[in-house]
């Protein structure tokens, strides 16, 4: 079996380990850690990487930008 957990490292605690334990029981199993980089995950699908260049186009060149009063959003 394969689980993958992605969560933050300050929402560790003990129920993490608790709920491993049950659904592990007695079996060996092996934890690997590495930090997620946001923007490789976002480009690997070739439909993001196509918006994201996009959109980053067009806050450069200046078009299709939308303005939004901070005030409003009380």
């Amino acid at each position: 079996m394969r689980i993958i957990y992605r969560l933050k490292a300050n929402e560790l605690g003990d129920d993490f380990l608790e709920d491993l334990q049950k659904t592990y029981k007695d079996k060996e199993i092996e934890i690997i850690v590495y930090e997620v980089d946001e923007t490789e995950y976002l480009l690997k699908s070739p439909t993001n990487q196509k918006r994201l260049f996009q959109a980053k186009n067009n806050i450069e060149q200046g078009v299709h930008l939308v303005n939004v009063n901070l005030n409003n959003l009380e």
